[in-house]
């Protein structure tokens, strides 16, 4: 079941995608510390203006506080993302001449980094599995699919990584991501319109249509 329910899922999204906007490793983990508490499109807002000003984790150690509370003011909590990502940037510099490090441990070192956006980069940004970005999204979609009974984010994480070979742990967790964030939503989730219906213990609708269509419709087919 769980074999099925992957393939559909890799039909439905086929090219998944990190949304967060970015050019290089550096600005992806940026972007990433920006996006706690806050979504990627309000993310991708403010990255362009702070990016052109402080391209590099150099200049972006050598800002001032205030200007970069400014520029990253819209994503919330901007006071803590400010210090967190001057702070990161200055780890670079200091530790690994600026670059960003292709190595988990020494992303888990930097301010404002967890598991989570360690991951990401190291998937997203330089293509190496690590792990599976587990987020409010990965973890609602994993419980109720039954793949998970755990509620903290490293065991749902360490029960999606037993599930899946790790040559699938970067494609499909953004493909589990974007699945929670477009269509197994928290609140009324389209269960009629899912793809993976008939495999859902936890589907409050009957499925509408055949698989094939409702794979096709996917909010997220055509997203990225």
């Amino acid at each position: 079941m769980t074999t099925n329910i992957l393939s559909l899922l890799r039909t439905a999204i086929p090219s998944p995608q990190v949304e967060l906007d970015h050019r290089n490793p550096f600005e992806l983990l940026i972007a990433t510390i920006l996006s706690a508490q806050s979504t990627d499109a309000r993310v991708n807002l403010a990255t362009p203006a702070l990016f052109e000003r402080f391209p590099n984790a150099t200049a972006l150690a050598a800002a001032s506080q205030e200007d970069v509370e400014e520029l990253v003011r819209s994503t919330g909590f901007y006071r803590n993302k400010a210090t967190a990502i001057r702070s990161a940037s200055a780890t670079l510099v200091a530790d690994h001449r600026g670059e960003v490090p292709k190595d988990l441990k020494a992303l888990l070192k930097l301010r404002g980094v967890a598991r989570k956006t360690a991951n990401l980069v190291m998937g997203s940004g330089f293509g190496i599995a690590t792990g599976i970005v587990v987020d409010t999204h990965v973890k609602r979609v994993a419980f109720r699919l039954g793949w998970t009974q755990q509620t903290k984010p490293d065991k749902v994480e360490a029960d999606l990584c037993a599930l899946l070979p790790s040559e699938h742990w970067i494609a499909d967790g953004h493909r589990i991501l974007l699945h929670g964030r477009y269509q197994c939503t928290a609140k009324k989730p389209a269960c009629g319109d899912c793809p993976v219906n008939e495999g859902c213990p936890a589907a409050e609708h009957a499925p509408s249509g055949t698989v094939e269509e409702r794979t096709s419709r996917h909010p997220a087919h055509s997203l990225l």
